[in-house]
């Protein structure tokens, strides 16, 4: 089943020369069908790359998703008012509606305090919105720890040097079902210098490690009941964005490290492979299938009244 999105996204003909087939507007209202309504609160300077990667993602299940892509009140900086206002809508104009799912995406903001972001008590309103209003809400990097410290206050700390690279991930729960047909070890892209100490996530008792490394810490976590899902790294990323981060750190003289893992030969002059792809598909599906398809009430409407029960050890 193709994912649906407004007519004309530029989304649309990225996706399709991949051979993954996006479906307009126009002709899923013909399906009679009920869609999963899924929300994008893209955070993201260059908005329309973060698009393609996560509509990539969503695209290979079997159930119809249709997409709104959510915007806050501050100014993008990396992206034309022209596809924010065809394409975009504010939170304040989607606030009354319920979701089955919704996506909050990284920023790089890693090395501020979320207090000073400009955008941080719009952002605290959409998480407790969420709470009430959507099923089961994914939270990627720079998002991920917002929430965390949002919601069990747990702040993240600033690494020596910055996480760059693709690791090697194990799974700590294996019978979470957001693991279910992951391999025992899996790789996964990381971008960020925010790091929450392993020790303070695990003796929290509302959150549960599910993966991750000596290297990275915690990879993915989850509440009980699978409403909350952080991930604090890239499933989404191109085969080329780490290296587009390197080199653009290069020219602006930061001289970071070459990020690890992602070079063939460490080379940063080869072109690097992309290894981690399988299991962001696999993780998206899993988080769409257990996390919200099955747990979400046919009327949407019944979102804020549904029964949260403990969604990790079935």
């Amino acid at each position: 089943m193709p994912i649906r999105v407004p007519d004309q996204l530029p989304a649309i003909t990225a996706l399709r020369q991949e051979n993954i087939y996006v479906m307009p507007e126009h002709r899923a209202d013909s399906q009679d069908i009920r869609p999963m309504q899924v929300a994008i609160l893209n955070l993201m300077p260059d908005k329309i790359t973060t698009e393609i990667q996560l509509v990539r993602l969503l695209s290979n299940s079997p159930l119809q998703v249709n997409v709104d892509l959510v915007r806050l009140q501050h100014q993008a900086k990396n992206t034309s008012e022209a596809h924010l206002d065809n394409f975009y809508r504010y939170f304040n104009d989607v606030k009354d509606k319920n979701y089955d799912g919704l996506i909050i995406t990284g920023a790089p903001l890693g090395l501020k305090n979320y207090e000073d972001i400009t955008y941080w008590p719009q952002l605290q309103e959409v998480l407790a919105w969420a709470e009430q209003q959507v099923t089961s809400t994914l939270f990627l990097c720079w998002a991920a720890h917002a929430a965390i410290y949002h919601h069990y206050g747990l702040k993240h700390e600033i690494r020596d040097n910055k996480l760059s690279g693709v690791y090697l991930h194990e799974k700590w729960q294996s019978k979470a079902p957001i693991l279910r047909g992951f391999d025992d070890n899996f790789f996964v892209p990381h971008s960020r210098y925010g790091e929450i100490p392993l020790t303070q996530l695990r003796e929290h008792e509302e959150l549960i490690c599910v993966s991750g490394s000596e290297e990275v810490g915690a990879y993915l976590m989850q509440d009980k009941s699978g409403t909350k899902v952080f991930i604090t790294g890239h499933p989404e990323y191109d085969t080329d964005t780490l290296a587009s981060e390197y080199f653009r750190d290069v020219a602006a003289g930061i001289n970071p490290d070459v990020p690890v893992n992602y070079f063939p030969n460490n080379n940063a002059h080869k072109k690097p492979l992309k290894t981690w792809q399988s299991h962001g598909y696999l993780l998206f599906i899993n988080w769409l299938n257990y996390y919200v398809y099955q747990k979400t009430p046919y009327d949407i409407n019944k979102v804020s009244e549904n029964v949260r029960t403990d969604n990790y050890a079935e």
